[in-house]
């Protein structure tokens, strides 16, 4: 038999039995190339998914209410304390954010889906229907019963005082010494604006014992309280 019909019925045979009589292919290599940094930044709505949990107090990431009573509690045993040692005639105050500190404004976040929106914040701002922290109220209501000037100290604009205090009073913040406004076009950083009003207040004879704010342009900058309680917020960040 001729060696072409050889090579013919053996390559028949090979193919039959699953086999081949050509060189194997290698296979080929499947490769990512991926920014490890990056990665490590979590998707969006993974984070606010994760925000909408810790203020729920569903999540092994905490509990929003239950953080905010802890620093609460911490601000009260210091201005128990304070008051116990007060000089004669010492004006001490207690000087309170506004925006979640006092009052929530979570619910208008949770609507705008955690977006800024300047006009539409403000228009809700003016339906005066955010609602007390409640560890913030104990707080107003100790420093009340201890006889401490309390005094707001807020980046609200003046146009919204009507608003704002309508808001106040119905959350159970009845009474204080000063509600300090942002004036309305100010252009200032927040936490300038904040630095020269607690110089004004310490101007006019009061002692800035304490200082509780949710973001630290509301505590740093000379001159400082005493004593400053940072309330936590993951939601935004005020330079």
């Amino acid at each position: 038999m001729p060696n072409k019909w050889l090579s013919l019925l053996a390559t028949t045979l090979m193919l039959a039995m699953g086999l081949s009589s050509l060189p194997a292919q290698q296979a080929p290599k499947h490769e990512i190339s991926s920014d490890a940094a990056a990665e490590r930044i979590p998707n969006l709505d993974t984070l606010k998914t994760e925000l909408k949990e810790y203020h729920d107090c569903t999540c092994r990431c905490g509990c929003y209410a239950r953080d905010l009573d802890a620093q609460a509690d911490r601000a009260i045993a210091f201005l128990r304390e304070r008051a116990a040692h007060r000089r004669p005639h010492e004006k001490l105050a207690l000087i309170l954010d506004i925006d979640d500190t006092t009052l929530s404004t979570y619910q208008e976040m949770l609507g705008a889906d955690f977006a800024y929106n300047k006009p539409v914040f403000d228009q809700w701002v003016e339906t005066a229907q955010a609602e007390a922290i409640p560890g913030t109220l104990r707080l107003y209501k100790e420093a009340q019963r201890l006889d401490v000037s309390i005094i707001f100290l807020t980046g609200r604009y003046e146009s919204q005082r009507g608003a704002t205090e309508k808001n106040l009073r119905a959350q159970g913040f009845d009474s204080w010494k000063l509600l300090v406004m942002r004036p309305d076009h100010d252009t200032q950083i927040i936490g300038v604006f904040k630095a020269v009003a607690r110089g004004q207040i310490l101007g006019a004879g009061y002692t800035l014992a304490l200082n509780v704010g949710d973001q630290w342009s509301d505590l740093k900058g000379k001159p400082e309280a005493e004593y400053s309680v940072k309330y936590p917020d993951p939601y935004y960040f005020i330079p």
